[in-house]
């Protein structure tokens, strides 16, 4: 077991994000989960990421406010403890259109190392 305490996630940096902040409460740690790591981004109001795409598959947890999804042609509104997977290169966008902060957990597979 593996105990993280709030106060001790690290933030990190994430591609194609803009008023977002995130950090990482699992992973990336010796002695830590092997196969994923788990993130809480916030996005300020008028926050997002993408359009962009990769070849990971991840969960979203929302877990305040609402955020807006755009993929497969669709646009949907996540609200609290709703979740959505994104597979492989699915193309999506994330924006907050609200405006209050919203908080959502990313659960994803590490990045695989390149040889």
């Amino acid at each position: 077991m593996k105990i993280k305490r709030f106060a001790d996630a690290k933030p990190y940096e994430a591609p194609n994000h803009r008023d977002m902040r995130g950090l990482r409460l699992q992973g990336f740690e010796e002695g830590g989960p092997e196969k994923s790591w788990v993130g809480l981004s916030h996005f300020l109001p008028g926050g997002g990421a993408g359009p962009d795409s990769s070849p990971l598959e991840k969960t979203y947890v929302v877990v305040a406010g609402e955020v807006t999804l755009y993929c497969g042609g669709q646009e949907i509104v996540l609200a609290p403890f709703d979740s959505c997977f994104i597979g492989p290169n699915e193309v999506r966008e994330i924006k907050n259109c609200g405006n209050a902060i919203a908080s959502m957990l990313v659960i994803m597979p590490y990045p695989e190392k390149k040889a």
